[in-house]
């Protein structure tokens, strides 16, 4: 899904110029004209919003300090301000950034693209693990080596997540089906040895078959 920005500034043609810029570069965008329209339209949900500082009524300081102890998304000012004290007061109010107007649009876009990259990689830390040139990303059950990803099977995947969030156990091969297919599964332990045999094929058009290790008579482990 295409990220979702709320852009808000009570000077029309600056609404309308973001708006249509980031359209086009394939975001949907939430408009709004002062404080209290932003307010009514951020349960939206919005990835990011554009917050200018000087609006009528609730300024933009004003609405971010309400907003945002319950609105995790990065939060942008936009503003002619560009004095050291209004910075301060910005981010003490829970801003993440200042565009300064005039502000150039590619530039624009690309800070927007840099904060949300930053909350992506945030959202995912701590599920993806290394192991040389091979990323396992638990979350989002993939596995890559460099740029390119190699496909596995549902219990490929779960044989892999298995063994390497535990580098270096063992595991015979009833433990790892009671693991993966449950004290209730219909098969027995000897297709674990199928499904490791198609891992390693898999693996070693990278070199990598080494990863997963037989400890004879004991059973299979994560190598590093």
């Amino acid at each position: 899904m295409s990220p979702k920005l709320l852009i808000a500034d009570d000077e029309t043609g600056i609404v309308e110029i973001v708006s249509s810029y980031f359209q086009g570069l394939g975001y949907q965008t939430i408009t709004a004209a002062d404080g209290e329209q932003v307010l009514s339209k951020v349960s939206c949900d919005p990835d990011l919003i554009l917050l200018d500082i000087t609006m009528p009524g609730l300024d933009g300081l004003s609405v971010c300090e309400r907003i945002r102890e319950y609105v995790a998304c990065p939060i942008l000012f936009l503003t002619a301000r560009v004095e050291s004290q209004d910075k301060i007061k910005g981010f003490q109010a829970g801003g993440d950034d200042y565009v300064v107007k005039p502000f150039d649009l590619e530039e624009l876009g690309a800070r927007v693209e840099a904060h949300l990259r930053r909350e992506q990689r945030r959202q995912f830390s701590g599920n993806v693990r290394f192991f040389g040139e091979l990323a396992v990303d638990y979350t989002a059950r993939t596995v890559t080596v460099g740029r390119k990803s190699v496909n596995f099977s549902r219990r490929e995947f779960d044989i892999i997540e298995l063994l390497s969030s535990h580098e270096g156990q063992v595991f015979d091969r009833e433990r790892m089906y009671e693991c993966i297919w449950g004290y209730d599964g219909g098969g027995n332990s000897d297709t674990i040895m199928e499904h490791i045999r198609k891992i390693r094929i898999k693996l070693s058009a990278f070199g990598l078959e080494h990863l997963i290790g037989t400890v004879w008579g004991c059973g299979y482990k994560w190598n590093t």
